[in-house]
């Protein structure tokens, strides 16, 4: 098992801050080129996908999203405790083949494919939140490793402007967790919309959805380390999260 981060009585110097915020803006815009990149491959377009779906699943996406995260909070929670943490390759192999399985029968198999996949995206940013040194039983972790999920998702068009989401702040139980699943599933059903898209493109489908179930679990890992990565960030340099958040947006905004 991972050990928790040590963090030092006496805080880290401004130059390893600095240091620190640079690797994560890169990290952070480097994180949606594979998925771009591999829709331009594949010719589709986030609008154009989202196209292809049926008016019926579009109009009930939001609602199953919010399904899949409530059930995935459960699940992945329940899932660590009799399984340990798997690596990184081995989560982003599970939804390959997820994917995989989920395109080979078009869209009603992508559809039921949809909850096991964001219950294992789930348990991968809990993963990561460990690896940090924060424990993903807590309610307070439990909080921000859905507030990954908040990040609007490699195609969109806001510019570093959803990482907000990441200073969220709500007294933490359960009804703020409720409150929080209401404010994710909208974003990420867009997200999902347009990985079932992909999934219906004819002949392509198993290969479209292996290709980005991997590039989507690559794109929230990547997210996961940008989150708690600040988190630990703040605490090794006796920060308040919401001063290195602004600082943080502007190293992306200098980047630009």
């Amino acid at each position: 098992m991972t050990q928790p981060v040590e963090i030092l009585d006496a805080p880290i110097g401004a130059a390893e801050v600095a240091a620190e915020l640079e690797a994560l803006s890169r990290r952070y815009r480097a994180a949606g080129g594979l998925v771009i990149t591999l829709l331009n491959q594949i010719g589709g377009q986030a609008e154009t996908l989202l196209e292809r779906l049926p008016e019926a699943v579009k109009d009930g996406l939001e609602a199953q999203t919010l399904r899949a995260l409530r059930g995935a909070l459960e699940l992945a929670g329940r899932s660590r405790e009799a399984v340990a943490d798997e690596p990184v390759w081995m989560t982003r192999t599970l939804t390959t083949a997820m994917g995989a399985a989920g395109g080979l029968g078009g869209l009603p198999s992508a559809l039921a494919e949809l909850p096991v996949t964001t219950t294992l995206l789930l348990r991968a940013i809990q993963s990561i939140a460990r690896t940090y040194g924060f424990d993903p039983a807590e309610e307070r972790v439990k909080f921000d490793c859905l507030c990954v999920f908040a990040v609007a998702g490699p195609l969109a068009k806001e510019n570093g402007a959803e990482i907000a989401f990441f200073s969220t702040r709500l007294m933490v139980n359960g009804a703020a967790l409720n409150t929080l699943i209401s404010r994710v599933a909208p974003r990420l059903s867009l997200v999902l919309g347009q990985k079932l898209g992909a999934q219906t493109l004819p002949v392509l489908g198993a290969a479209a959805g292996a290709a980005t179930n991997y590039a989507y679990t690559r794109y929230y890992q990547d997210m996961a380390h940008v989150h708690f990565g600040l988190r630990r960030l703040a605490l090794r340099a006796d920060l308040q999260e919401d001063a290195l958040l602004s600082r943080f947006q502007d190293v992306l905004a200098q980047s630009d």
